[in-house]
């Protein structure tokens, strides 16, 4: 008699009523230690049910049983987390109007390509920043097995204040305006504060964000004005802190990221026009950076490009855009801490790895580029425990490449192997 049971990464053989199991064994030319900061030739990862439960010296060959990966001519290391997505869209030059003209069905299943090219890329964690509420959906049906994509954290909705971005009326006619509040994601006052988080819980999201300043893509005259009172961002984040959730603002402006620091928001998102006061606050106050470059090239070169914005989108493009990836570099030498996100759905999905070329140019050893997208991000999303790093006892999100990108970082752009959870999505 031969029967065989299926789990994420192990085979459990029942064989004249002998039960033997099965685990994977990668063969790892170069492993990256993101938690040590130093790399280890010739490893063995042995993998089980979907977990690490060991990390050797040496190629182990295993028991007849088990299955052997061989990744000797590569360099291995855990996937990647992008802190800043936006996995239901993507830009284009219809993007405005698109949202009056796509059904919610339709915009799932264009964004099942958007999951699986995140994937591909070496992405196997997300935190989704904001959409329509879709993006739960998208959660759900990546963890059910019904389509393939990353591990998606999601807000959900995000939440911003009357006319400030993130208001999903902004840009309509009068008559279609409405007065959106707490339940649509809109609060005005502190006492409107804990309705919109509770009905972010109710609705489905992983963390909270909020829109603290203006934003770029917004139809709105304001691109980095403060939107959010300090009294307001400390009504939400007390309200978030009742059910765990971590709490990102989107800032451009100075005075916005001051107040969203103080109010004790867990990431800055973007930060453009950060200044030494502000950083050492969030250096104080431990605040997260998440600068997002990605997206402020996008936005300044498709700016130059006729019709492919709003005027007054492309105004602020123009204006905010370029002046991110300085930001970033001063924020490094400075030593706020930086977790990686890219703002992708702004920039093309699958591109997501352009960031760390961004982040190495203007500064950053490559070895700590891989850190805020590992290590670093999981720590931001309190998860650090049991991932982000390949280490006995995590979760198998495993991904390997060609060449070394500690000496190119450019070999990050082409992702050979991709595990997540065990289970082997592409390569070998």
């Amino acid at each position: 008699m031969f029967r065989a049971v299926i789990s994420t990464s192990c085979l459990m053989f029942l064989i004249n009523g002998v039960i033997f199991s099965q685990n994977t064994i990668l063969h790892c030319g170069k492993l990256i230690d993101v938690d040590k900061g130093s790399t280890r030739d010739n490893m063995s990862v042995i993998i089980s049910d979907g977990v690490i439960v060991g990390v050797e010296q040496g190629f182990r060959q295993g028991k007849k049983e088990d299955k052997v990966i061989d990744l000797k001519n590569m360099t291995v290391m855990p996937g990647f987390w992008d802190m800043h997505v936006h996995i239901e869209h993507e830009s284009n030059p219809k993007r405005y109007e698109d949202s009056f003209r796509e059904n919610e069905s339709y915009v799932a299943l264009k964004a099942t390509k958007f999951c699986e090219k995140t994937l591909m890329a070496g992405f196997t964690t997300i935190r989704d920043l904001g959409g329509s509420g879709i993006n739960v959906s998208l959660r759900e049906a990546i963890k059910n097995g019904f389509i393939i994509g990353p591990r998606i954290y999601t807000c959900e909705k995000s939440i911003a204040t009357t006319g400030g971005h993130a208001d999903p009326t902004n840009g309509v006619r009068d008559n279609l305006k409405g007065d959106p509040g707490p339940k649509e994601g809109v609060i005005n006052g502190p006492e409107e504060a804990a309705k919109a988080v509770r009905q972010r819980y109710k609705n489905g999201a992983d963390c909270i964000k909020i829109t603290s300043t203006g934003g770029v893509l917004s139809v709105a005259s304001d691109g980095s004005g403060p939107q959010f009172t300090i009294e307001e961002v400390s009504a939400v984040v007390r309200a978030a802190d009742d059910y765990g959730y971590v709490v990102a603002a989107h800032a451009h402006g100075t005075e916005g990221i001051r107040r969203a620091v103080l109010g004790g928001v867990h990431s800055i998102e973007h930060g453009t026009f950060l200044t030494d006061e502000v950083m050492d606050l969030m250096i104080e106050r431990g605040t997260w950076y998440v600068p997002t470059i990605s997206a402020g090239k996008f936005v300044a070169e498709k700016a130059r490009v006729p019709n492919f914005y709003p005027k007054m989108v492309a105004k602020k493009a123009a204006e905010i855009g370029p002046q991110i990836q300085e930001t970033f570099g001063k924020a490094y030498r400075k030593g706020v801490k930086i977790a990686f996100g890219t703002d992708t759905g702004v920039s093309l999905h699958g591109d997501n790895a352009m960031e760390f070329v961004y982040m190495t140019e203007a500064g950053m050893k490559p070895m700590e580029a891989i850190q805020s997208a590992t290590k670093n991000a999981a720590l931001l999303m309190r998860k650090y425990d049991t991932m982000g790093s390949i280490d006995t006892g995590k979760t198998a999100d495993i991904i390997a490449v060609t060449g070394d990108p500690l000496r190119d970082i450019k070999a990050l752009l082409k992702v050979d192997f991709v595990m997540k959870e065990g289970v082997v999505y592409k390569g070998i």
